[in-house]
């Protein structure tokens, strides 16, 4: 394992924080921590559209070891884009490692996402709340308590601009949505990751990513005043 998400562009638009495992990724670490971030995501696979797809094997040898030693080392949750849809084996860990959850929003997996059959809604937010219920509840089947799972929305995941605009004005009706179907995650926190999204970017004309942190701070400003949600 070369790299942690199997990318190897660094320097490159949107591929700066790609970093070799091993002492630059925990100098980084920690220096971001200092500087006050709450959560550093280590992620295996690329969730970037388009992204090219790894083997579930390869996946699973590159993250599982990892997770399971970060938390090891004092990891507080583990973050599932796909909301246990693409590793068969992340939920069970999850259960055995005994720490909070993520289940975020996806169709497809990184490659086929953005793919038109993946971007059709009748109303997002209702939509998004259902599927999202459907994943909680094989969560919590699996064994995770539900005061232990996040949900996350998943904003540019499966998403056309207008979806994510939406989603972002209409976190009340999905918390809604979902208080229809499960009570007992009807207060679960929702997570929401706009930071130098893509959308942010056509929606002011920056294509570099780096260009798009005054949009970033508009959308989690947007995000404070829907409610009090963890950015």
């Amino acid at each position: 394992m070369e790299k942690l998400g199997g990318q190897s562009l660094i320097g490159k638009d949107g591929m700066k924080r790609v970093l070799p495992v091993g002492k630059s990724l925990w100098d980084w670490s920690v220096k971001t921590s200092v500087m006050g971030a709450d959560i550093i995501d280590i992620g295996a696979q690329s969730s970037r559209p388009m992204a090219s797809r790894i083997s579930p094997e390869e996946e699973h040898d590159r993250l599982i070891p990892v997770a399971s030693e970060a938390v090891s080392k004092g990891a507080h949750l583990v973050n599932d884009v796909s909301g246990g849809q693409l590793d068969s084996k992340m939920l069970d860990v999850v259960v055995e490692l005994k720490v909070p959850y993520v289940a975020m929003h996806m169709r497809g997996n990184p490659s086929t996402m953005q793919n038109s059959e993946n971007l059709q809604y009748g109303d997002v937010c209702k939509d998004v709340a259902s599927e999202l219920c459907m994943r909680v509840r094989d969560a919590e089947l699996s064994g995770i308590p539900a005061w232990k799972i996040i949900i996350d929305p998943g904003i540019g995941f499966s998403k056309k601009k207008e979806d994510n605009l939406d989603i972002l004005m209409g976190l009340p009706t999905i918390r809604t949505e979902i208080a229809r179907k499960s009570l007992a995650v009807s207060h679960a926190p929702l997570l929401i990751g706009p930071s130098r999204n893509r959308f942010l970017g056509d929606i002011c004309s920056h294509s570099a990513a780096s260009d798009r942190d005054l949009a970033t701070v508009s959308s989690v400003t947007l995000i404070w005043m829907c409610s009090n949600l963890g950015v």
